[in-house]
């Protein structure tokens, strides 16, 4: 009985973690849901996206005091202010930086930002300061958009990601939902707070 009742407590935990309301919440955090429906810059880049997330957070700063923190991230670079270890048991190299890094400040659309020895890199699509900055991969499979805006005198920061899954696997696609939706949360939130609390303390001082 024991190993029935463990696999039946599995397939409920998965079954709600894929639900509707659980899977929006993996998706959006952080997000209004005007920021979630809105037309982004780069949206047009890979419009028939199979995963889709909108996820950002407000930081007492303003966009020109967060931009520098963005255009400087990257493997061999300013990082992702995230979790580094876990980023790097894939190889990716990332170290997360505190400070400004003057030397890479200077980015420009077409500019290729290596990601780990294997993976695509990820081109720069547009580069706006201090508004808008979209990566795409070279294999053409991924868009992450980053959109700032001034709110009363601080930043709403807009992280976005369109993924395809051209040719996956049905159970690819079902462990993306289940493994790479709710794991990517926990990434990305933790390199929004970083930005944030980055931007802000720099601010402050």
């Amino acid at each position: 009985m024991r190993p029935a009742m463990w696999f039946g407590g599995g397939v409920a935990l998965a079954a709600a973690a894929y639900s509707p309301f659980m899977r929006r919440r993996y998706l959006t955090w952080g997000a209004t849901a005007e920021e979630v429906d809105a037309e982004l810059p780069g949206d047009d880049l890979l419009p028939d996206a199979d995963m889709l997330s909108t996820r950002a957070t407000t930081i007492v700063a303003p966009p020109s005091a967060v931009w520098p923190w963005l255009v400087q991230m990257g493997s061999g670079r300013g990082g992702a202010y995230t979790y580094d270890w876990i980023e790097n048991l894939f190889g990716l190299g990332m170290h997360s930086a505190d400070t400004i890094l003057p030397q890479f400040q200077d980015l420009a659309v077409g500019d290729v930002l290596p990601m780990g020895n294997d993976g695509p890199g990820m081109r720069v699509e547009i580069c706006d300061p201090p508004r808008t900055l979209v990566f795409r991969s070279e294999d053409g499979q991924w868009v992450w958009i980053f959109s700032l805006s001034e709110q009363h005198g601080g930043t709403r920061l807009v992280s976005r990601n369109r993924i395809a899954e051209n040719g996956a696997s049905i159970g690819r696609r079902l462990a993306d939902r289940l493994i790479l939706e709710p794991g990517s949360l926990v990434m990305e939130r933790k390199m929004l707070i970083g930005i944030r609390d980055r931007a802000e303390s720099l601010t402050a001082s």
